[in-house]
């Protein structure tokens, strides 16, 4: 079955240009490439736009500014012309078995991720191999890595479990019906874990082929896009080293931006098991009410709930602080930020936690970020105090559902 391989890009055209040629190399044109490529300044559309074939569906973003990633997957998907799609990172190398070993799982309904081989810039996990072939192309070992794939294989030969992460396939159908990519999440970060509840929630499978391979040189458009420096060397239990590299100042400022929006969107933390399978907990209508608040402890618990109200007195701070984030969130922060005596907390929200700073601890904070968790296992609605916090539960109808589809 044909299907398209969907590779946004930003400024790391040696990485694409040897993830293009691993396909080329494996596949020739039996499958459709999608190149997206984001106002990159190195030469990235003049390749892409050298390139010979059909089979090759080319976009660029004229910029200056990117999109991200996040807008296009979207858009490659939509410029797609198979059933199915896979979205590839632009820093992967695909191997000959990846995409029929992914195919063999493959159903309406199902999300099928490949297994992939990183070199060790990222902790070991059961999801994937740690091994080196290379932190750059010019020093890739790929007669190695194709001979060890092999190996692989065989002892993987038709074993799969649940979870997901990229590259993954599914039916263009079922990625259209829940809206794709939540643009919230643009330029990027976050993106994937978002979209990977969606589908878990709607019912999805999500499969993991244990014998489809693919290198993971890894971040190389985001994260890692200043080059490898290694800023430590962990020692793992294993025996093996963690290199853990620098992350780029552009990665930390949005990292730092887009898990707040999480927070907002979901009520808690990014959750899954050792395979990466997505755990989501119910979304709560959760209002906050706080005494004596300063701008601090504004900052810290507005994402942690839908509607936080202050004292009366404090308008000056509520201005301040909507002034200062609202160019950060796509949320309309006056609808979340309030002061108490506008407002009935407990008529407008499902779940009122009341709170007080001159008693509020870091364990007090440590209780709000399980919130979800704690409210789902907490019984019947009523009131009841939880170290220094008091809450009271008008009703547990949780949100989740409502979340799974991107409008």
């Amino acid at each position: 079955m044909r299907i398209s391989f969907i590779i946004p890009s930003r400024n790391n055209l040696k990485y694409l240009q040897q993830a293009v040629q691993s396909i080329t190399d494996n596949y020739g044109t039996d499958h459709d490439v999608v190149l997206l490529d984001d106002a990159s300044t190195d030469g990235t559309w003049d390749w892409i736009q050298s390139l010979q074939g059909d089979h090759f569906v080319k976009y660029k973003n004229e910029g200056p500014e990117r999109v991200g990633h996040t807008i296009l997957y979207d858009k490659g998907v939509e410029l797609s012309r198979t059933e199915i799609f896979s979205i590839l990172h632009a820093d992967m190398i695909t191997t000959k078995n990846h995409i029929p070993n992914s195919l063999k799982h493959m159903n309406p309904g199902v999300v099928v991720a490949a297994t992939r081989i990183e070199p060790p810039l990222h902790p070991p996990g059961p999801e994937k191999y740690v091994r080196a072939y290379g932190f750059e192309p010019e020093e890739f070992e790929r007669d190695t890595f194709l001979s060890d794939v092999e190996v692989l294989e065989q002892e993987n030969a038709d074993k799969h479990t649940n979870g997901i992460f990229a590259p993954w396939m599914m039916y263009k159908s079922d990625f259209e019906s829940i809206g794709g990519h939540d643009p919230l999440f643009a330029p990027m970060e976050l993106e994937d874990s978002d979209i990977f509840n969606r589908m878990h929630l709607a019912g999805y499978e999500l499969i993991q082929s244990r014998d489809s391979f693919v290198y993971h040189m890894t971040c190389r458009g985001s994260r890692f896009k200043d080059g490898i420096e290694i800023e430590a060397e962990i020692p793992l239990p294993d025996g093996t080293m963690w290199y853990k590299p620098k992350d780029s100042e552009e990665y930390k400022a949005l990292r730092a931006i887009k898990f707040r929006e999480w927070w907002r969107k979901w009520g808690q933390n990014v959750l899954h098991d050792e395979l990466m399978m997505p755990k989501v907990l119910p979304k709560y209508n959760i209002a906050f009410v706080v005494k004596t608040c300063n701008s601090e402890m504004l900052e810290a618990l507005e994402p942690w709930c839908d509607r936080i109200y202050i004292e009366d007195d404090m308008q000056v701070l509520t201005s301040h602080y909507i002034d200062k984030e609202q160019s950060n969130t796509n949320f309309d922060l006056t609808k979340r930020v309030f002061c108490i005596g506008y407002n009935d907390p407990e008529g407008e929200n499902d779940i009122v936690v009341n709170i007080d700073k001159k008693t509020f601890t870091q364990q007090d904070f440590q209780l709000i970020q399980n919130l979800s968790a704690i409210i789902q296992d907490s019984g019947e609605p009523g009131s009841f105090r939880l170290n220094n916090l008091e809450i009271t539960i008008v009703t547990k109808q949780s949100y989740e559902q409502d979340l799974i589809v991107c409008k």
